[in-house]
């Protein structure tokens, strides 16, 4: 295939899944490798920034998928308005980043941070899709195992978990953890408040 007839292959498939794509499903359909993929995926990401299309390319982890324009977010909350899930309460986004920043982890030891139940929470987490169990941990009881979702880094403008901003050192036990992950709550918070573009196309759907 020629190069414009990849890009324009790589630009249907990403707007018809609506989701990400990975880059190796990119590469299978096209018969392509993952260095060619990669490459052309960031040539239309530049392309649509600098021509400030509605739309842009971002990258998550090793998956690729188009959203809109961060500077159109405002006119595009104001057109699905009434489509808008409401924002995430004080103790969902305190649960989110315990479970973001130690997954995977279980309820019981987001219990043991918070020092509060956190059923009703993580319920709430898993049917928005910003977490989802991965697994049960090997003890008595095997407890059901939490992490983020790529709709967690798309709602909040990570492109991977590395994004997210470092933690001192700290255990439940030592008293750190409370003031740190604070701090943490109100960098996911702030950044909810500045909705992407990425988010706005998450509200969309």
């Amino acid at each position: 295939m020629e190069l414009k007839e990849i890009e324009s292959a790589i630009e249907g498939i990403l707007f018809a899944a609506g989701d990400p794509v990975g880059v190796e499903r990119i590469c299978l359909a096209l018969e392509i490798d993952k260095t060619t993929a990669d490459a052309v995926c960031q040539r239309l990401a530049d392309y649509y920034s600098y021509e400030r299309r509605g739309v842009r390319l971002i990258q998550m982890d090793n998956s690729y998928q188009l959203c809109s324009a961060p500077e159109y977010a405002h006119s595009i909350r104001r057109a699905f308005e009434g489509r808008k899930p409401a924002r995430l309460s004080q103790p969902a986004l305190e649960v989110l980043a315990i479970i973001a920043y130690y997954q995977p982890a279980t309820r019981a030891y987001v219990d043991q941070i918070r020092g509060v139940d956190s059923s009703y929470t993580v319920s709430l987490l898993l049917e928005r899709e910003l977490i989802e169990e991965c697994g049960r941990l090997a003890v008595p009881g095997r407890p059901i195992q939490y992490r983020t979702t790529p709709n967690f880094l798309r709602a909040f403008n990570l492109s991977s978990l590395e994004d997210l901003p470092e933690l001192p050192d700290a255990s439940p036990e030592d008293g750190q953890i409370t003031l740190e992950m604070q701090a943490a709550v109100k960098r996911l918070r702030a950044s909810q408040g500045e909705i992407s573009g990425a988010t706005a196309q998450a509200e969309e759907g």
